[in-house]
């Protein structure tokens, strides 16, 4: 059984329709690229999983569990299994980047003694390679910087998923480079399942496993790397063939 599914999914914001019949799912330990154009709901995937919107139509499965379905107590053991790393990293200005990394602890294990989180707190900045900045404050930090702390954040709870909302959007190539080397190290140190959603095909070809193509309000097309390279299906071939 798959880790996570989506089965039959529909959704639209008025009269647009997003998805009309979104079948996917991911396995256990695997990273997970979902590529396509602009405004066909990659994000939105990322979002129904946790909660934060919901489909219209199907199901979105997590361990065998239907989201769709679950209470609010339920939920909150979902959000503590996966968590989200932002596009614009969403941290709070007006908190420290130790606050910032020790607030999902505090909401999901608040029974956790201030001395553990401290130390999961700086270990969690040793893994993206940022020791010793808990005092800094966001406002002072690069946006590379900024996109670690954020998964600073996402990994403090130790989840079993991480979900990538444009993880390289607006960075150098430098920096990109260090993102793409964390979604690949938390999956090797941390055995982590992934789902990256890109534009950024270079980057989708070095961290996944596998590729999912959104296009026509569906997946219109999946595979590893290689199959979807060589891949003849013309919505695939029109997206590879416009980054070049």
């Amino acid at each position: 059984m798959s880790l996570i599914e989506y089965k039959g999914v529909k959704k639209a914001f008025g009269k647009k329709r997003i998805y009309d019949d979104l079948s996917l799912s991911v396995e256990k330990g695997e990273t997970l690229t979902v590529i396509g154009g602009s405004g066909t709901g990659k994000s939105v995937l990322l979002k129904c999983l946790i909660g934060l919107m919901y489909p219209d139509d199907g199901e979105v499965l997590f361990d065998g569990k239907n989201v769709l379905t679950l209470n609010e107590h339920e939920l909150r053991d979902v959000r503590r299994r996966v968590s989200m790393v932002f596009q614009g990293s969403a941290l709070f200005d007006s908190l420290s980047v130790g606050e910032n990394i020790a607030y999902p602890l505090h909401e999901h294990t608040p029974d956790m003694a201030p001395e553990a989180v401290r130390d999961r707190v700086a270990k969690v900045l040793q893994l993206v390679n940022l020791p010793g900045i808990e005092a800094m404050r966001p406002s002072d930090l690069s946006g590379g910087m900024r996109k670690r702390v954020g998964l600073a954040r996402a990994i403090a709870t130790q989840p079993e998923v991480i979900l990538w909302d444009e993880p390289t959007t607006g960075l150098d190539p430098i920096s990109t480079r260090i993102i793409d080397d964390l979604i690949i190290s938390m999956n090797e140190q941390l055995g982590c399942t992934s789902i990256v959603v890109t534009h950024d095909m270079d980057s989708a070809f070095r961290v996944s496993d596998r590729m999912a193509m959104l296009a026509k309000r569906r997946i219109v097309e999946s595979g590893t790397v290689e199959q979807m390279q060589a891949s003849k299906n013309p919505e695939v071939r029109a997206f590879f063939d416009a980054r070049n």
